[in-house]
């Protein structure tokens, strides 16, 4: 498998949603490096066609915006059979998604409903609408973004939470069944980023722990590298790896505890405070 994905590595075409920013365009920006054509789809048009520009003047690379929705089917359908019908498709990254803050109970719900369509539905729907092909051609590789998060409660994000834990154990069962097809598919789980979704949420970078941040080039530097591997999962920082293991050791009740003790007073750390139980931050879809 590790043998197929090096091949993926290093030729054919990419595709990546939520390209226009953040972690999406570091892909895009090492994928053309590596000289991969691209596939970028996003929300934001004009910010897709400043990127694509700037890549193929840079790196030489035929790069195709594709402008879609993915919370909405239209959006969803139009990327769908863009990845399905790609004969030369060798990476897709699913990193589009956003998330929410607050107690379940005061959130929007049907805000909440919208992020798991986005975060798990379309990773679901264009995994598989690329699996065929891939599996077909004997090489590929698929990157599910999910977030440290999914090993632990994350308080007070509940559903986002849920969809990026969805996200990994997804991810870690299909890597599983392709063993042997060429094909690998991997889930990359980040923490703090200094990315757009961050500051959507209102942080103040000078108040987080500078132990808890991640360069988002070093981050997509790891993931690739781990893809090449065949690596199913990709914790891309020490500091976080461990975070992980102490997490799995330690009694759930107390991880449960810790989370809403440090969580419930995160504002302390830049993020808005909750106010009459309600707070949230923008959509990252871009």
């Amino acid at each position: 498998m590790a043998d197929g994905c090096h091949k993926a590595a290093t030729g054919g075409r990419a595709l990546v949603t939520g390209a226009s920013g953040g972690l999406g365009a570091e892909y895009a920006e090492q994928l053309a490096a590596q000289g991969h054509d691209l596939v970028l789809t996003a929300r934001n048009e004009s910010r897709l066609n400043e990127l694509a520009q700037l890549l193929r003047e840079k790196h030489g690379v035929e790069v195709e915006v594709l402008v879609a929705d993915l919370a909405q089917e239209e959006g969803l359908r139009a990327v769908e059979e863009r990845v399905a019908e790609d004969p030369e498709l060798t990476i897709l990254v699913n990193n589009a998604g956003f998330g929410t803050w607050g107690r379940f109970v005061d959130l929007d719900f049907e805000r909440e409903l919208e992020m798991i369509r986005v975060n798990v539905l379309a990773t679901v729907c264009l995994t598989r609408a690329a699996l065929p092909g891939m599996i077909a051609r004997g090489r590929g590789g698929i990157i599910n973004v999910s977030s440290v998060s999914a090993f632990l409660p994350q308080v007070y994000s509940a559903t986002y939470n849920a969809t990026k834990a969805y996200i990994r154990n997804f991810s870690e069962c299909v890597h599983e069944e392709l063993r042997g097809t060429g094909v690998t598919v991997q889930v990359v789980c980040p923490g703090f980023m200094r990315t757009e979704l961050l500051s959507h949420m209102g942080v103040d970078p000078k108040r987080v722990p500078w132990f808890l941040w991640m360069n988002p080039g070093r981050c997509v530097r790891f993931s690739l590298a781990a893809l090449r591997r065949g690596k199913a999962v990709c914790v891309p920082n020490l500091g976080y790896r461990i975070l992980v293991v102490a997490v799995r050791l330690l009694p759930r009740w107390l991880v449960r505890w810790c989370a809403r003790f440090l969580l419930g007073r995160f504002d302390r750390w830049g993020l808005p405070a909750r106010k009459g139980g309600r707070s949230s931050f923008p959509r990252s879809r871009r």
